[in-house]
């Protein structure tokens, strides 16, 4: 049989303090405020059926196709209906400012950083000696060995030696400058000399360059980027006083 556990709010609160998340809870309301504050100057409206619309991304997001399972997130949670609304509203007022200050930003700064949004279909081994590197390297050059071969040879790693050093598709942004440099000046499919970094000396075939196109993914991406750091600015010029009471009155101020 279980026992029930009753926890008070002073409780919460307590805990919240002593395991050090009270300044991650004052920024999250900080963000809150300026949103508000902020879509209250753009003059931004909240239209009844894009509340709706809002709700139903929010339910689908948590997968929450059916009634109970929304009964059951809001009960774990400790929310009522009305506290769903208002998080589909908040998210809503988010997503409406961030366009209103920055949907005529995203192509200018997708053009401006194109190349940060390249990406390279790469295959990667890493190995600890440089001269063991260069010979690899050179009998790769000589098709004496495939690169399937030496990955199954030289990673440790299980899924990604299977995979034949497989790194997917990663972007000039997502690699250290050495080796970016390196991976957008290739001829595919190439395989590159031995690159060395703290890791290790790295030999890579870069299999294909694919040249970034601005999709409706990516939109919301570079969107999303302008929008949190214009967040970042606002709450590095402000300061985040709060009343904090625990039977003494303090004030915490980040």
């Amino acid at each position: 049989m279980l026992r029930v556990l009753n926890v008070s709010q002073e409780e919460i609160l307590y805990h919240i303090r002593i395991s050090c998340q009270i300044p991650s809870l004052l920024e999250g309301i900080a963000t809150r405020k300026i949103i508000a504050d902020a879509a209250k100057q753009a003059d931004l409206k909240i239209e009844p059926e894009e509340l709706q619309q809002a709700a139903d991304n929010l339910r689908l997001a948590n997968k929450l196709l059916k009634a109970e399972d929304t009964w059951a997130w809001l009960k774990k949670y400790h929310l009522s209906v009305d506290d769903f609304e208002e998080l589909a509203y908040t998210n809503l007022l988010s997503n409406k400012l961030a366009m209103h200050l920055f949907a005529d930003h995203i192509e200018p700064f997708f053009y401006e950083h194109e190349l940060d949004y390249a990406g390279a279909v790469i295959y990667e081994v890493i190995l600890d000696d440089e001269d063991l590197a260069l010979e690899v390297f050179y009998a790769l050059q000589e098709c004496e060995i495939s690169f399937q071969q030496i990955a199954r040879q030289y990673i440790k790693e299980p899924a990604l030696r299977r995979a034949g050093g497989y790194q997917g598709i990663r972007r000039h942004i997502d690699l250290k400058p050495e080796i970016a440099a390196a991976v957008f000046a290739a001829n595919p499919p190439q395989i590159l000399k031995p690159i060395m970094t703290p890791k290790g000396v790295h030999i890579i075939l870069v299999e294909e360059i694919i040249q970034p196109q601005l999709d409706e993914q990516l939109r919301v991406k570079i969107l999303g980027d302008l929008f949190a750091a214009w967040l970042k600015q606002q709450m590095a010029e402000l300061e985040i006083s709060a009343q904090i009471e625990d039977g003494n009155s303090s004030t915490e101020a980040i």
